[in-house]
């Protein structure tokens, strides 16, 4: 369900490094490209029946790049990524639950 915590009014390509997601509650979110990569849920980056993580996040590249970033129907986004990996769908409250700011870690 989506609520004014998890509705985006503003996703915003920042260059091939970073993402802006401004949130209906007037929250901002920033994500680095490498920091949403290493955070794919699909399933090739979590094991399918138990949910455990198998991407090694410390293989991502530091310089990863976002080369694409759309929309996936009212819900999601999804990102094409300079390591050839494409096939996350990142869902909105998903997003919003793993912003890094300093705000959400507490």
């Amino acid at each position: 369900m989506i609520t004014a915590e998890t509705n985006p009014i503003a996703i915003k390509k920042k260059g091939n490094r970073s993402l802006e997601i401004s949130w209906e509650d007037g929250h901002v979110s920033l994500y680095s490209f490498r920091y949403l990569r290493q955070n794919c849920s699909c399933a090739g980056c979590v094991e399918e029946w138990t949910g455990k993580k198998v991407l090694d996040k410390d293989v991502i590249p530091l310089d990863l790049l976002g080369l694409k970033a759309e929309t996936t129907g009212n819900y999601a986004l999804s990102f094409s990524f300079s390591d050839h990996h494409d096939t996350g769908i990142y869902h909105f409250d998903h997003l919003r639950e793993i912003c890094p700011c300093v705000i959400c870690k507490e």
